[in-house]
């Protein structure tokens, strides 16, 4: 098993280019199924759920070829082309939808195209149950019969999907399912008539998904508000569509330019896409211009990094996938912080971690209170999610000596080329086999 062995030491400075993002990716790349025809997806990122879909597309019959790639230093990151014209298996199974959370995404695409899915109840990071509940529900509103057996989402629709109003908030949270506003996005763009998301998540991977279906053919308005209307059509054609820049990795190099006081340009980057985030670390210290190509990122004059007081929310609030970051950063903040986490249950497993790394760190139920310190110390450490690896990463840069992070598979999953990016502007870090 991969470990990543980092030796804290000066600042970094110089540029990294944010990747594809991984979650809009994931979901475009199930989007294939919608049409017989050749769907170009460029910026993709070399990541290990990226393989995981490419596996479970293939396994359905999906032809996929690499167009190219330009490596992590170049623009467009790697391209890839999905054809779905000779599919031949709606069944997503277990062995490979057990290694990721986003494959349970092909349900929609499957029924609207297929009139029929067999999906596996999925795996990924242990964060919460996250269940698919409102998938289901809204899925059904639609006209499909869906049963759970066997640890398997068995679902027809032998008539086709019919337009209708549906409710994509999770009750159990108060908030608008992503997951389920990009299922019924799908489904509804090949369903029979109107389609009304009420409720729909406004996140900029839903808004990136939505503007690849529409140059496939989809009649889609109001992307990125609270309201999606879809007007349905009798088919979807190919196109070329490039996957809109990372948030999540580019709020994670931010927080690594911060905690080492050094200089980074963030290529790509797109302000707008990181919502709350940006005005968070501004406060916290952070001076963030926009340049020609993304944001550059670096202290204030003054040097202060300051303790904040924020909760996690759905976009344009702070990411849930950026909490365990911000943490990090403010385990070397001057003051009390406090973080309440609104999205997910039992995401403070880092906590231990960064404490074994000498953080001041409080945490009970959803809410964690973090003591700056004025210093981290190196030591063996262990991922247990995506996130929480890449704080363990932002910690290693600022500790003294060397932390040795276990379980990277995490790591992985996430950030393309980190040890590459990172070294490149001054970090020391490796792989260790």
């Amino acid at each position: 098993m991969d470990k990543i062995e980092v030796i804290g030491n000066g600042p970094l400075k110089g540029e990294i280019r944010i990747s594809g993002a991984k979650n809009s990716a994931l979901k475009l790349m199930a989007a294939s199924i919608l049409t017989d025809e050749d769907l170009h997806l460029s910026n993709m990122p070399f990541l290990a759920d990226i393989t995981s879909m490419a596996k479970l597309l293939s396994d359905m019959g999906v032809k996929i070829s690499l167009d190219g790639t330009a490596g992590y230093k170049g623009n467009t990151g790697r391209a890839m082309c999905f054809n779905a014209g000779e599919l031949n298996k709606t069944e997503a199974s277990y062995d490979i939808v057990k290694t990721m959370r986003a494959s349970a995404i092909v349900l929609g695409p499957l029924l609207a195209k297929h009139n029929k899915a067999r999906v596996s109840l999925p795996g990924g990071c242990a964060i919460d149950a996250r269940p698919l509940n409102v998938h289901i529900s809204e899925l059904k509103k639609l006209g499909a019969t869906i049963q759970i057996k066997n640890g398997y989402i068995e679902a027809e629709a032998p008539n086709g999907l019919k337009g209708t109003e549906v409710d994509l908030i999770v009750p159990r949270f108060g908030i608008a399912s992503v997951g389920a506003t990009e299922t019924l996005l799908m489904a509804a763009s090949l369903a029979e008539g109107n389609s009304i998301l009420n409720n729909a998540a406004k996140e900029p991977e839903i808004v990136d998904l939505a503007n690849c279906l529409i140059k496939m053919g989809a009649k889609i308005e109001g992307a990125g508000t609270n309201t999606i209307k879809v007007t349905g059509v009798k088919e979807l054609h190919g196109c070329a569509h490039e996957i809109v820049a990372d948030r999540v990795e580019a709020g994670t190099y931010a927080i690594a330019a911060l905690m080492t006081d050094g200089e980074l340009e963030l290529v790509g980057a797109i302000r707008h896409d990181l919502g709350e985030f940006i005005p968070l670390i501004e406060k916290i210290g952070a001076e963030v211009k926009d340049t020609d190509r993304g944001l550059l990122v670096k202290r204030k004059a003054d040097k202060q990094l300051k303790a904040v007081c924020f909760e996690t929310a759905a976009f344009p609030g702070i990411a849930t996938d950026l909490q365990a970051q911000i943490m990090a950063l403010l385990t070397i903040a001057n003051g009390k912080s406090k973080i309440s986490e609104r999205i997910f249950e039992n995401r403070f497993m880092h906590v231990p971690e960064l404490t074994r790394m000498g953080a001041d760190i409080v945490a009970k139920a959803s809410n964690a209170e973090v003591y700056g310190n004025e210093k981290l110390v190196g030591c063996p450490v262990m991922a247990t999610d995506l996130r929480a690896s890449a704080s363990l990463v932002l910690a290693a840069l600022i500790a003294e000596g060397t932390t040795v992070i276990d379980r990277v598979y995490h790591l992985d999953r996430g950030y393309e080329f980190i040890e590459e990016k990172l070294g490149a502007v001054g970090a020391k870090i490796k792989r260790v086999k």
